[in-house]
């Protein structure tokens, strides 16, 4: 199946060279091809170029995006959208100024989900999750890591991977599946965490990699959470299953999270808004991508992570949605975009970079996703007509998106 998409007022984010990330100054680049032609070819990128050099060639299919744009699907590396109800209440609590630790002793938080996920049947899980991938895919994202976490349980854990397994088999996005048994800490564990960092170790892993449910595991370590000697316990024993870690880290305090990553070649660390000098240093010369999570600041009116100073020390930086019901209820990565630009003063540039090869990285997918290169996976989408790609940022309450192609495919 050859496929043309011509007249392409504007191709975005094209690479002649396949790079797995962009760091620091370089993020401020981003090859284009006005008057461009993409070609596809059996669901990869074949070639692409100036609509002056593509010459007479037979195709199975053409498309004219004549006034349009291309860019690569986005990539969001870093979700929690398979859950059980909404928590609209709890967003009202915190408008009134109740605290995270409020509303949690309240019954409210991550327990609150777990809660409802325990509850849920597999079935229930699934049906609400697979139109939630709907709509992000609407909104331009052709991959998404998806994390489990608010089962708190192991047979809640494994039911929700198990949910994220059929999503992949239904779904034409790329999906990838992390064990995040330790994103909070049962009322039943408190005072004594030791013992649920046993059960994440002892059952949740060992099943999780057994039954082939999980391609990552993560750990909340941060202040009120888990320990950095936690953390590095759940780390080695996710390595000796084979799952290399990623981690929610400094989301409340310098809590050591950072450079427990760097440590453990975590694969990324996300939120990062306490992130110092110190936490750079640690990150600089490693492969671990930093990945800030603008929806979570935003909705909870939290500080935000350090973007510029990251970028200006060499650091590569990556935004991704934290798509759940408690602290980001959005997996729109078209809004993610436009946050890290008004928010975190990135230049669209930078902002493009960080929601499609980065994130790309930061899921382990650069090698085939998160930009328009030959031999990657064709996952792109068409805009609407729009004057240039800095309109993608700027106009945040529109969905550009026209058309979106996954494996070359129009979905």
């Amino acid at each position: 199946m050859r496929l043309l998409i011509k007249n392409i007022k504007e191709l975005v984010q094209v690479e002649e060279q396949a790079r797995l990330r962009v760091c620091g100054k370089d993020m401020a680049s981003l090859g284009t091809v006005k008057d461009a032609y993409l070609i596809v070819e059996d669901g990869v990128i074949a070639d692409f170029g100036p609509m002056d050099n593509l010459g007479e060639q037979t195709f199975d299919q053409e498309v004219d995006a004549r006034g349009r744009m291309v860019f690569p699907t986005f990539c969001d590396s870093h979700t929690h959208m398979v859950y059980a109800g909404s928590r609209e209440i709890e967003y009202i609590d915190k408008i009134r100024g109740l605290s995270y630790d409020e509303i949690a002793k309240r019954g409210g938080g991550i327990l609150n989900s777990a809660k409802r996920v325990q509850e849920a049947t597999e079935d229930q899980l699934f049906e609400d999750a697979y139109q939630r991938l709907e709509m992000m895919k609407d909104f331009g994202t052709g991959a998404v890591e998806i994390k489990s976490g608010y089962g708190m349980t192991t047979e809640a854990e494994l039911k929700m991977l198990r949910v994220v397994q059929r999503l992949k088999e239904a779904s034409p996005m790329t999906i990838k599946a992390t064990l995040l048994g330790a994103h909070g800490i049962p009322m039943e564990y408190r005072g004594c965490q030791e013992k649920f960092v046993d059960l994440v170790i002892d059952e949740m892993i060992p099943q999780a990699a057994a039954e082939g449910l999980a391609d990552y595991i993560d750990v909340f370590c941060d202040e009120g959470f888990f320990t950095v000697e936690d953390t590095e316990r759940m780390l080695e024993a996710g390595a000796r299953h084979g799952l290399r870690g990623k981690i929610h880290a400094n989301e409340m305090a310098c809590s050591g999270g950072i450079q427990t990553a760097v440590k453990y070649n975590a694969l990324s660390c996300d939120h990062l808004e306490y992130t110092g000098e110190a936490e750079i240093a640690a990150l600089l010369g490693s492969e671990t991508m930093p990945t800030v999570l603008p929806g979570a600041a935003f909705f909870l009116n939290m500080r935000h992570a350090p973007v510029r100073q990251m970028m200006d020390a060499g650091l590569p930086v990556a935004m991704a949605s934290d798509y759940n019901p408690g602290s980001s209820p959005s997996g729109n990565m078209q809004l993610i975009l436009s946050m890290a630009c008004v928010n975190y003063r990135m230049l669209p540039e930078e902002a493009i970079n960080a929601t499609t090869l980065n994130t790309a990285y930061a899921m382990g997918v650069s090698d085939k996703l998160g930009s328009i290169c030959r031999g990657k996976q064709a996952n792109f989408f068409i805009t609407k007509p729009i004057p240039t790609y800095e309109y993608m940022p700027y106009a945040y309450g529109e969905n550009k998106v026209e058309q979106v192609f996954l494996k070359g495919k129009q979905v």
